[in-house]
Order: structure tokens, then sequence, then C-alpha cells
């Protein structure tokens, strides 16, 4: 067994060291620049080699490693060890220089901390449903435009939509192949949930019963775009009745997109876009004027919090909208709503990776850090095992 005193002296050393650390880590806490101010280069710490936290570790650690060496050979070189305990002296060393070389890694935690106190997890998420049900309403006017972006197939809400598109080739002329046209059709897709069992009954078309909402009984098993089993039932995803999206009082242009400008951690992505266009209807046909209004407020406040250069006026955003809404499609390059929209989606994307891919220890200094980690415990733990058998034993010492 190796003696108390020296357990004694790990047990301090170590206890000196957590201090250190939560030196370190209400330093990190107080020194986070604040959401408004991290960038795409944004770490929780990087050795740079020229600022107060990498200097101060450099001597501190340094110091203290020097200071632990000399007080082992000092006090505890006397001593002779069976191979056992050497083993456990150095393994403790190993780790007692771990914790002297990491003190960064506190710095990084106390910065993690204040980043989550200045924008709780709950908060972020609120920012990012905000911001998702806004999103079609924040587009630069000429992006109004994009048929990748908007378009009726990425109608979420309200029924019958979703809807998808079936393009066919008109031929003006049989006989001549070069003279044709594309004209798109648009069908609803329709959703139907049976038992298993009841679904094998109805695979043949004259069994399927009539009246179900766009299905006809020869062209049902035509109709299915796919099915999935769960447990006892089946939902059969299949081409509904035809639609006109393009006719539709119900239907504008902010309904057209489905995009997020980031989804929430851990939730279905499709189940996001759907719950964001239904807010998005709500907002734009069954709630009051207010309402809107009292979105862009709130978005108007989030810009300000995460320092986005912003030109947004809620009140005549609002008015442009349910303008547009009813019809100006053309004059959408005039919307006000001039804001970095750039510099919100990567200030969006920064936070996710500082929230949910924190590099605590950085990739570029690994190698660095278990190179020096592994030398310096490496010669620390040589020098000891050499003073020991340099240094005459204590008159009476006994063996451990």
């Amino acid at each position: 067994m190796i003696n108390k005193t020296l357990k004694l002296f790990f047990i301090k050393s170590i206890i000196v060291l957590g201090f250190i650390h939560l030196a370190y880590f209400i330093y990190g806490y107080f020194r986070f620049v604040g959401i408004g101010k991290v960038y795409i280069y944004t770490e929780f710490y990087r050795f740079k080699f020229y600022d107060d936290v990498s200097i101060s570790h450099f001597f501190i650690s340094g110091l203290f490693l020097l200071t632990v060496l000399i007080l082992l050979i000092r006090n505890y070189a006397r001593e002779r060890y069976s191979g056992l305990n050497l083993i456990k002296i150095g393994a403790t060393l190993l780790f007692i220089v771990f914790l002297s070389l990491s003190f960064f890694m506190s710095y990084s935690f106390g910065m993690n901390a204040k980043l989550k106190q200045e924008l709780p997890a709950k908060t972020f998420n609120a920012d990012k449903r905000l911001l998702n049900v806004l999103n079609p309403f924040l587009y630069p006017g000429s992006h109004y435009n994009s048929e990748t972006l908007f378009n009726v197939t990425n109608i979420l809400y309200p029924k019958p939509y979703p809807v998808m598109e079936v393009r066919d080739t008109v031929f003006y002329d049989p006989a001549n192949k070069e003279y044709y046209s594309l004209e798109s059709a648009y069908y609803s897709i329709d959703t139907l949930k049976i038992l298993t069992s009841a679904y094998d009954k109805l695979k043949s078309a004259a069994n399927i019963p009539v009246g179900l909402p766009g299905l006809d009984q020869q062209g049902f098993q035509k109709r299915i775009l796919s099915k999935t089993v769960r447990k006892d039932s089946t939902e059969i995803v299949f081409r509904g009745a035809a639609v006109n999206p393009g006719f539709d009082n119900s239907i504008c242009v902010f309904l057209e997109n489905k995009t997020l400008i980031s989804p929430v951690e851990g939730e279905d992505v499709a189940i996001q876009q759907r719950q964001s266009a239904i807010n998005r209807y709500q907002l734009l046909y069954q709630l009051p004027q207010d309402s809107l209004l009292h979105a862009f407020q709130k978005l108007d406040l989030l810009l300000k919090r995460y320092q986005v250069e912003s030109s947004i006026n809620p009140v005549t955003l609002t008015r442009d909208v349910f303008r547009f809404r009813d019809g100006y499609r053309e004059q959408l390059y005039q919307i006000r709503n001039n804001f970095n929209r750039n510099a919100l989606v990567e200030k969006i994307k920064i936070l996710n990776r500082l929230f949910y891919q924190p590099k605590f220890f950085h990739p570029a200094i690994r190698p660095i850090f278990f190179m020096v980690l592994f030398s310096t415990w490496l010669f620390g733990f040589a020098v000891f095992v050499l003073s020991i058998y340099l240094r005459k034993p204590k008159p009476g010492a006994v063996k451990p």
C-alpha cells in the first residue's frame, strides 16, 4: 500500500487543481462576448499563445507541475516502492498532469454556461419557431419569383393541400411531334389509415367502398403513392381529387414556401414544417391583423438581441403582407422587409453549433495537447523513479 502521507499529498494537489479550474470557469463565464457578437469563427476556446488565457495557463501549469515534482522528490523519493505501487503513483501523476494542462477546458465550460444563461435552450427554440413561421415573409423581393422556393407544391395547409403536380404533354398535331406543350394538373395528397386486415380485403378495386374522397373504384391502386405498415394498421398516401390552388382565395404566395430557417433540435422536421404552415395560415386568414403585427414586433426584438442589422418596421411590414396576400404578387419587390438575412441565418447556424456541437477540446490542438501531456508526465515520472534509486533510503525505512 502507498503510505498515507503520499496519498494526502496527491489529494491536496488535486484539490488545489480543482480551485484553479473553478477560477478559469468563472473567468470564462464573465469573458463570454454575448450572442450578439459571435461570428463564424467563434469557438469556446482555441489556444492562441498570445492571449491572457494561454499565457497564464502556461505559467500556472508549469509552476504547479514543477512544485509537485520538487515536493515529490524531496519528501517521497527515499522510499522503496513495489512495481504495483509505482504503477499507481504513475497513474495518479498522469491524472494530475492532465488536470494541470486542461484549465482551458474549464474556461470553455464557463463560456458555454454564460451562453446558455444569456440564451436558454427554451428561448432559443422559441426564437427558431418564430423565425420558421415568419420565414416566407422575410425573403428579398426578387426571391418571390423563384419557382423553387415559392411553388404550390410547397403548400402544407389548409386542406385539401398539400398537393402534387402532374405534368402531361399535349400534342397539337399528332402527326407532328415537334409542336407540343406541357400542362400541369394538381391533385391533393390524401392519407387513409385502416387496419391491415381491412386493407387486404380492399385490394380488389371492386371491393373499394364508394364515397371515399378522391377515390374511384377502378383506379385506386394506381393512385397509391406509398404504403406504410405500422403494427396492425396500414397508412396509405394516395393521389386524391383534382384541385386548382392558383384560383383558391385561401391561398397566397406566402403559403407556397415550407423552408425552415432552422429546425428545432430533436423534433421531426416534417412535423415542424406543417405546424409552421398552420401557424402562418392562421396569421394570414384566421386571426386579427394585430396577431401578425405582434409576431413582427417579436421579430424586431429578436433581430436587435442578435445584433442583426435591420430596418424592419413591424407596422409597415404587416400592411405589406396583407396587401400582397390579396393578390398584388407582381409588386412583391416592394415588400419592406429589409434586414441582413444572411447574417441572421449565419448567426443561427453558429448558435446551433455552440449549443449542440460545442468544441471544448478543439481538434486543432488535440495532437499537441496529448504530445505535451505524455511527454510532461513521462519526464516527471522518470525523474521521480530515478530519484528513488539514486537517493539513499531513510534509515529504518520499510518497503511498502
